[in-house]
């Protein structure tokens, strides 16, 4: 059996005053209800973007899923086979742009978060190339 320099708390020859596992895990708890707050707001913003000079306007969550596309009135002829391969593609573009904002949107709600599990063995803190999140062994984004 090997000796520890103060008693039983093996974490107290790495130089501090050991190793709190219970505030280890309040801080976690508290990092997961920040993070579920923060996509429950995201889940209830929306982001809009319009194409066409108005003409089609799309409207998704802060979390990306479609909930309304706009046509307006007298825009398309819904006879003419060019126009409707126009109006789709209008929708798509109005889909992509509105899409990019709420990736922004998500981005700035959760960026700090993110920052919260620095030195957790979060994403960031392997060095460049070497292992991924958590102590997964995979590349980073993927642990």
């Amino acid at each position: 059996m090997t000796d520890t320099p103060s008693g039983n708390n093996p974490f107290d020859a790495l130089g501090g005053a050991g190793f709190d596992m219970n505030a280890l895990l309040q801080q976690a708890q508290e990092l997961q209800e920040q993070l579920q707050s923060a996509q429950d707001r995201l889940a209830d913003a929306t982001v809009e973007s319009e194409v066409g000079g108005g003409a089609v306007r799309v409207t998704l969550t802060g979390v990306g899923d479609l909930q309304a596309v706009t046509i307006r009135p007298g825009t398309v002829d819904g006879d003419d086979e060019s126009d409707l391969a126009d109006l789709g593609d209008l929708i798509v573009a109005a889909f992509r742009d509105a899409k990019s904002k709420a990736d922004v949107l998500a981005a700035e709600s959760m960026g700090p978060l993110a920052g919260g599990l620095s030195g957790l063995g979060g994403p960031g803190d392997a060095a460049p190339g070497v292992g991924g999140g958590f102590g997964t062994g995979l590349p980073p984004g993927l642990g």
